[in-house]
């Protein structure tokens, strides 16, 4: 009989009125890789959040290897063998990758850090479980997918049998979720215990050994992998099966957004060289490339986020290279950012000042300098229910909802906009699958509608399914230019990575 690591019984999660999560009972076996899928908002996170020690649980029992635990923090969950690798890092970027990884529980020489021991082991650590790492690397200089590993690294230095990753692709390229899917396959194989938190069938067919869905809080289905298929998993999550989607031929018109030999010279380096590109009315124009390939210069460039060293940007035929972001959004473009945290929102604010932004001079919602609460309350809650974001008041703040969530608010606050341009850079990150296809018909419809939409993803069947047109940038470059149908995602990988077409 399969030894049970952890069980949970009988979980409830009350949030005020909200129960986030309701008679939860699920268990992990050792040496397995388990899969939480569900909508945002299923409770899949809180779940982890109880048994990870963020959060208590309103009523219910945790069980690791048959013995009744109470974890009040994090710290009585490691102590267990329990380590959590969350969507957003805790790393400090002046300190080195050993350093980080060691926090708290430094090697000594004496009263000071073995410096020396240190970067032994963590390079011990990190060849053991194939998680190559330069040690003395400063985490500000590592990539995104470096510093996963940093933060699993951290985990493995404290001897956790149980690592939980909590929708850990949400910030990757394709090439590092294939890496982080051969380190978890890895992690297993070694003995420790996964669970995977994630809304990415692709992933869940791909490491799975069971699966649990989540809905509305409650656990709706558990399968085993070699039971079940994406089709299942998707009804399952969602209560439908998703929508075949139709896309009419594309009937462009004028150029709406353009760039001419856009340029990008930064800190001795040409992050963008020469770039020239139009959207045109009525279209969906997508950029592909790998992460780190000028993607994020190019949206700043183009939205007045930063100024280029070279060549021109023109927003309805008006030149507004050196333009101020107000501008740009006064003259037609609105605004999905890569980074919803940083760009996005304010996270401080609440729902209804972040749904705000950009209209807050509208007649609607000013009448001679002073705002009507009332109408941007009632707009806040129609935007809430349309673009169905689990929340609470309009008064809540914005970081306190699920990523996926405050994705699909910043989402709405832009398509919403009634712009004639549209830049959207990964609107999907973190989104389950219900709101993905929302909003990509949302996209759609923008484009029905003469609008020109600019998409930036690394999601390839993102970029396949929805653009019209596609440029590939590599290293700054347009690599390539190609029209729907005239390419598939083989081909669209090679040239992403600087090949050329057979």
């Amino acid at each position: 009989m399969t030894e049970k690591i952890f069980e949970m019984r009988h979980i409830d999660k009350l949030y005020g009125s909200l129960l986030a999560n309701d008679d939860v009972s699920i268990h992990l076996n050792q040496g397995e890789i388990l899969c939480l899928v569900g909508e945002n908002g299923a409770g899949k996170s809180t779940i982890m959040k109880i048994l990870y020690g963020l959060e208590p649980p309103t009523d219910g029992e945790i069980y690791v290897k048959g013995e009744k635990v109470h974890f009040h923090t994090p710290s009585d969950a490691m102590a267990k063998g329990i380590g959590m690798v969350q969507q957003h890092f805790m790393l400090f970027e002046n300190m080195t990758v050993a350093e980080n990884i060691v926090f708290k529980n430094e090697i000594r020489n004496g009263l000071f850090m073995d410096r020396k021991r240190t970067i032994e082991t963590v390079k011990a650590l990190s060849e053991k479980y194939g998680l190559k790492i330069d040690p003395e690397a400063k985490i500000e200089d590592c990539p995104v997918g470096l510093r996963q590993r940093v933060e699993i690294l951290k985990i493995l230095y404290q001897s956790a049998e149980i690592i939980i990753f909590d929708e850990p692709s949400a910030v990757l390229t394709p090439l590092e979720v294939e890496s982080l899917l051969d380190t978890i396959k890895s992690l297993a194989a070694s003995g420790k215990s996964i669970v995977l938190i994630t809304h990415k069938l692709q992933e869940v067919m791909a490491v799975a050994d069971r699966i649990y869905v989540m809905r509305a809080g409650q656990v709706v289905a558990e399968r085993l992998r070699s039971e079940t298929d994406t089709n299942e998993l998707a009804y399952l999550m969602v209560g439908h099966h998703p929508a075949l989607r139709d896309i009419s031929a594309p009937k462009p018109g004028e150029v709406l957004l353009e760039s001419k030999k856009l340029s990008l010279h930064y800190e001795g380096r040409d992050i963008l060289k020469d770039i020239d590109l139009h959207v045109n009315a009525g279209e969906v124009v997508g950029i592909a490339g790998v992460s780190g390939n000028g993607q994020t210069e190019l949206e700043l460039c183009l939205t007045g986020l930063q100024k280029p060293t070279g060549g021109q940007v023109f927003l309805m035929g008006k030149d507004v290279t050196n333009a101020s972001v107000k501008e740009h959004r006064e003259g037609g473009l609105a605004y999905i950012s890569e980074d919803r945290y940083l760009w996005g929102s304010a996270g401080e604010g609440s729902l209804a000042e972040n749904v705000l932004m950009a209209k807050e001079n509208r007649a609607e919602f000013n009448r001679h300098g002073f705002l009507n609460q009332a109408a941007i309350n009632n707009y806040t809650k129609e935007l809430i229910r349309r673009f169905n974001v689990k929340a609470g008041d309009t008064d809540q703040k914005i970081r306190e909802l699920s990523g996926g969530n405050a994705q699909k608010l910043i989402t709405a606050r832009e398509i919403m906009m009634d712009t004639p341009v549209l830049i959207c850079c990964e609107p999907t990150r973190g989104i389950d699958i219900g709101a993905m296809e929302f909003i990509h018909d949302q996209i759609l419809e923008k484009r029905e509608q003469g609008c020109g939409v600019l998409l930036v993803s690394s999601e390839l069947s993102e970029i396949m399914t929805l653009s019209d047109r596609i440029y590939v940038l590599f290293e700054g470059k347009i690599a390539g230019e190609f029209k729907r149908g005239s390419i598939d995602e083989k081909e669209l990988g090679m040239v992403m990575l600087g090949g050329k077409r057979e």
